[in-house]
């Protein structure tokens, strides 16, 4: 989609989210747009091949004036096909390799947009697909460096890093003038902020919902498209194999550039920001914004008080590996042999990743959980939260999660693993003053028996179940309303963007 082309205000940077996934960052995406309709928006939606994606699913608002997609690993689909190697200079490979270790032992500067699209230099697509520097550089850095996997599969996963870039390098190229450019994550979008900022010398503002280097280590280490060569005796379960730690390796140098260029690099709670500065962003430019929802809204879906908690347990989230929804059904299994009339609901999306959405489910039915287990997709707010007693997160890796501070506006305790902001969510900020108590219970990582007992413990226990709604909801209104976020954004927007 493309309407006419007036100049934009802010050019969203999105991978893998809004508009094409429900849910989680795309619905702050949604939010934050329609909340800030004296700004124009475009979108530049990244995603990794076309088969991945269906329609759009959402309502685009009238002030997003552009959008436009990209399929990184889809390189038939960027209409380049180059097969004719380049004339480089004798010293290209000595460049290559100059650039390669100074990303990788600092936080020196990425090239030029110019650089990667330059066809007949050292750094052009052509040069690195075809051209005999970038071959012998390859085969040198296997040799020196990547004894375990064979030459095969080492190519082509240097070949399938890489390739990225160039498509990024024209996306960059081509984008529509724009005054500010953002992107709520590293990664690839935070690399074409880098790009493109550094391209049309703007403003490049970077915001990470969690920490993107982090979760994506999660996801790589269980990635079944990384081959491990090594057999049985010479794997040992303490360590990765090498082509896993290559694209982690890769995936925190585009970090590290993201922070190099971003001004301000924005958090959503303090212990996210100080992992920011251990990984290499500047002290002195982060700040920390909250999540914010309508709490006005959900307030309305409050019980009374001393109404009693419905006897039923609520996972919202999408059914992925990284939200261990298995240790949340084995939960629901001990939880149901001890009150036999819980009902445990997963509410949220279930085509993201449908192998494990398949498994979660068999595991469902290996634990005869039948009627007390159920799958209920994507929903509204309103229809399932006056219906919960309480709500619950499995997540190996959270930010701060919206699903959980919306939970609090509707007055739910939470049930939460020690990850992200759930700690500080649930016990309240450091500079939380006066204290507003205890809004439910966090529990180690995959212990569903723990997670079992917490729910048991507020749903068997009236007084401390109103103790943590009251400090759910007293949080909520005080420190993750909408209105304060928006305006926040809505400020620092202003001030990077200037009078211009």
């Amino acid at each position: 989609m493309s309407r006419a082309q007036p100049e934009i205000d802010v050019t969203l940077l999105l991978e893998g989210t809004y508009p094409y996934i429900k849910g989680g960052v795309s619905s702050w995406v949604h939010a934050l747009i329609g909340s800030l309709p004296h700004l124009r928006f475009a979108a530049v939606f990244l995603g990794s091949r076309r088969q991945d994606y269906g329609d759009i699913l959402y309502t685009l608002p009238s002030n997003l004036v552009h959008l436009e997609t990209h399929f990184l690993f889809n390189p038939d689909a960027e209409g380049r096909n180059p097969i004719k190697p380049p004339r480089l200079p004798a010293h290209a490979r000595e460049q290559m390799a100059a650039l390669h270790e100074r990303l990788r032992t600092t936080d020196g500067q990425a090239l030029s947009p110019e650089a990667y699209l330059d066809d007949d230099g050292a750094f052009g697509e052509r040069a690195f697909l075809y051209s005999e520097a970038a071959w012998d550089y390859i085969t040198e850095q296997y040799e020196n460096v990547a004894a375990e996997p064979s030459f095969v599969d080492y190519f082509w996963s240097v070949r399938n890093l890489h390739a990225p870039l160039w498509i990024l390098a024209r996306t960059a190229a081509a984008l529509p003038p724009s005054r500010l450019f953002f992107s709520p994550s590293t990664g690839y979008a935070g690399f074409l902020g880098t790009l493109a900022a550094q391209r049309q010398e703007r403003p490049f503002v970077l915001m990470e919902h969690g920490i993107y280097t982090k979760e994506r280590r999660i996801d790589l280490m269980k990635a079944e498209w990384i081959h491990d060569s090594r057999n049985i005796l010479q794997r040992d379960p303490t360590e990765i194999s090498y082509l896993r730690e290559l694209w982690v390796r890769f995936f925190e140098v585009l970090g590290r550039q993201a922070y190099r260029s971003a001004d301000p690099i924005i958090s959503l709670f303090n212990a996210a920001s100080a992992q920011q500065v251990r990984d290499g962003a500047d002290a002195s430019r982060c700040r920390v914004v909250p999540n914010g929802i309508d709490v006005e809204r959900l307030s309305r879906l409050r019980r009374a008080p001393g109404a009693p908690p419905p006897p039923v347990i609520c996972l919202l989230g999408r059914v992925v590996p990284i939200k261990d929804i298995k240790t949340f059904i084995r939960a629901t299994r001990i939880l149901c042999d001890r009150r036999p009339d819980i009902e445990a609901w997963i509410v949220g999306p279930q085509d993201e990743d449908p192998e494990y959405t398949a498994e979660c489910r068999e595991l469902a039915d290996v634990l005869d959980l039948g009627n007390h287990l159920r799958f209920l997709g994507f929903r509204y707010l309103e229809d399932v939260l006056p219906q919960v007693g309480l709500l619950v997160l499995s997540s190996i890796s959270e930010g701060l999660p919206l699903a959980a501070i919306e939970g609090f506006a509707a007055g739910l305790p939470l049930v939460a693993t020690e990850v992200g902001a759930c700690p500080e969510l649930v016990h309240g900020r450091p500079d939380e003053n006066p204290p507003l108590g205890t809004a439910g219970r966090i529990v180690g990582l995959a212990d569903p028996e723990a997670m079992a007992a917490a729910c048991q413990a507020l749903l068997d226990d009236p007084a401390a179940y109103a103790a943590a709604a009251r400090a759910a909801v007293a949080r909520a209104e005080r420190y993750y309303d909408k209105t304060q976020m928006i305006e926040r954004f809505d400020a620092l927007f202003r001030e990077r963007m200037g009078d211009d």
